[in-house]
């Protein structure tokens, strides 16, 4: 995640600059400034069953499974013969993001899995040699994997942060396995190469925490500062979410997972060439960083108050070549998209299956 959170004695003016600039970061680094007409829409229309946030506060059934490279922890509801969902989690978030969206999607009749990425939860790796990798193509990989565990062939994929970018990555590399996707944030692929631009001062700053990842003294602070460094992104990146210490802690207890810091260290240190990828993903990664067009239908999401660093969905429109929707989802949401604001998420994931 890549924060926008200004200081409060920072000018209005400045404030805007800021703001302005880190847009411009984002946009630059797909390679989409001034790529596409203007497009912003408010949804509103309401066809699921109402539910508020926090209404849930456990999944009804958690399994743990097989598959690729990993043990995967993942909750599941729904019929076992509906149209499947699978919903994707970010940093630092976890399957939690989702204990409301989940039995609305279920109540509508899809199968819906949800699993802890690799670092989260009761995930973990098969074999200690495995390289605690954060590659963007190696999670799409266990998603891919996941679902061949799971026998199922084709699925609605929907995610915010880390998740967002890997429906994204699954939409690219494997459209076969994608009926179609939910992806807050737009078009979250990108390269190592690709986000060597070097920026002023001023913008640059909105990247502090990668940059303090890219550090010894990061890497102890982040396992030493675990509960406070999450809880202040939280914080920053959902302004106006109200959240409580237990909405915080039911997450919370998914960053106890041994390999999560060594994931998250990787994920942010790689995105910056500062860490390998493993050789094995080489050739995926090189169609990633060709920006490829996400083709399966899709539906992009923002909260009206976002505080994590996001492109406008102007920027991101020509990525998407088939049947799309834009959704800018009001009311003080931030980045945490179905935490905050399940009705609308769930919403969107009936009607992206429908666009399939």
């Amino acid at each position: 995640m890549n924060l926008i959170k200004m200081p409060e004695d920072v000018n209005h003016p400045r404030r805007r600059f800021l703001s302005t600039a880190a847009m411009a970061i984002t946009a630059t680094q797909f390679g989409m400034l001034g790529s596409a007409k203007a497009e912003a829409r408010v949804e509103t229309a309401t066809e699921t069953a109402p539910v508020k946030p926090g209404t849930n506060t456990s999944f009804s059934s958690m399994k743990q499974i097989d598959a690729g490279l990993l043990n995967v922890g993942y909750a599941e509801a729904g019929p076992a013969d509906g149209p499947a969902v699978i919903l994707l989690h970010g940093w630092p978030y976890d399957i939690y993001s989702f204990v409301d969206v989940t039995p609305v999607l279920a109540a509508a009749g899809y199968h819906v899995i949800v699993p802890y990425l690799r670092g989260y939860g009761s995930t973990s790796f098969l074999s200690s040699a495995t390289m605690r990798n954060a590659q963007q193509s190696a999670v799409g990989l266990d998603i891919i994997a996941l679902m061949d565990a799971l026998k199922i062939q084709k699925a609605t994929v929907a995610g915010f942060d880390w998740g967002a970018r890997t429906a994204d990555v699954m939409a690219v590399l494997w459209p076969e396995r994608c009926k179609s996707i939910v992806s807050v944030g737009g078009y979250l692929i990108s390269s190592p190469e690709g986000n060597q631009v070097p920026w002023p001062p001023e913008p640059a700053f909105l990247f502090w925490y990668q940059y303090y990842f890219a550090t010894p003294v990061g890497k102890a602070g982040y396992a030493k500062y675990l509960d406070q460094f999450n809880k202040f992104i939280w914080h920053q990146a959902s302004p106006k979410w109200n959240f409580d210490d237990a909405t915080y802690n039911r997450t919370a207890a998914s960053f106890n997972n041994p390999d999560h810091v060594d994931i998250v260290m990787h994920d942010y240190r790689w995105r910056l060439g500062l860490a390998d990828g493993e050789r094995k993903y080489d050739d995926l990664e090189k169609q990633l960083a060709a920006l490829p067009v996400v083709t399966v239908p899709a539906i992009t999401m923002e909260g009206d108050s976002n505080g994590a660093i996001h492109a406008p969905s102007t920027a991101y429109r020509s990525k998407f070549s088939g049947k799309y929707d834009y959704r800018l989802i009001t009311g003080g949401v931030g980045h945490n998209m179905p935490q905050e604001a399940p009705q609308a998420f769930a919403q969107a994931v009936i009607d992206a299956d429908r666009l399939g």
